[in-house]
């Protein structure tokens, strides 16, 4: 058995060494499974995806920490591999919930986690930059509490909510390394000479949300970015498959989806 501080060093090696890796997001324990079956070496947590399979929206503050940790929890105990979790933003606008919410991740397994600065929802959706740091700072020194390196994620969520200000986002992602993050992360960059520019300005390993531009992942390593994370992306592939199969069966009354169905057999055999 993988202890927790093993896999933590594994996931702080995969941040240290040159190049960039792929940290896919699986929303449940199946899913964990059939990833780590295809030999990826770390996984991320999605709250889209968890919200989705909530029968919840994402990011309106609709999914509990609870529940969050919970489903964090089956998706560390499914796997050996290393598992980071979208902790969104603390779940609380103090510094101590922020703090909190690292010291229950790290207990139910996890090596890694992020806090954003979204506000989650009302009519200031993102955290005075102040109030932002505090935050971080609180997270950062629960991390450093723990007894083995815990991947504290930074997010500038800018991007996400209607303010596509690089200039400020690096702004904020210096402050947060500063703070004690060990990994920055700016959802939403639309231009690779954006995630270019990003990546120059800071001293801390770099995570981008899939390509934009469609940029790959290795036009996305050429520009010095260290991890790539899909998101809600598999969560919602999967889901559009369903909801096409749904679809023709109740308009055509045909069965032509079960041709591109995973066999039976062989999801047996990889959850045996």
């Amino acid at each position: 058995m993988v202890t927790q501080a093993e896999k933590a060093q594994r996931f702080k090696a995969l941040h240290d060494k040159p190049g960039c890796f792929v940290i896919p997001n699986p929303w449940d324990a199946g899913t964990a499974k059939l990833l780590a079956s295809m030999g990826f070496q770390a996984l991320a947590t999605t709250s889209a995806g968890l919200a989705f399979a909530l029968g919840k929206p994402d990011g309106a503050g609709r999914v509990t920490r609870d529940e969050t940790i919970t489903n964090a929890h089956a998706i560390v105990a499914a796997t050996d591999l290393p598992v980071s979790a979208d902790l969104e933003d603390g779940f609380g606008a103090k510094p101590e919930s922020a703090a909190e919410t690292i010291k229950r991740a790290a207990a139910v397994g996890l090596v890694g986690g992020s806090i954003e600065d979204s506000t989650r929802g009302g009519d200031k959706p993102i955290y005075d930059i102040g109030q932002a740091v505090e935050r971080m700072v609180a997270a950062a020194e629960a991390a450093r509490a723990l007894p083995f390196p815990f991947m504290l994620v930074g997010r500038a969520e800018n991007y996400l909510h209607g303010h596509p200000d690089l200039a400020d986002t690096i702004r904020r992602l210096q402050a947060y390394q500063e703070a004690g993050a060990s990994v920055l992360y700016a959802p939403g960059l639309k231009t690779r000479k954006e995630v270019a520019t990003l990546v120059k300005s800071v001293d801390r390993p770099v995570n981008v949300l899939m390509g934009p531009g469609g940029a790959t992942i290795a036009d996305l390593a050429a520009l010095g970015v260290r991890r790539v994370s899909v998101g809600g992306s598999l969560a919602r592939a999967a889901m559009g498959a369903f909801l096409r199969a749904a679809q023709e069966l109740k308009d055509k009354g045909t069965f032509g989806f079960t041709a591109e169905a995973t066999p039976h057999a062989e999801l047996n055999a990889a959850f045996d």
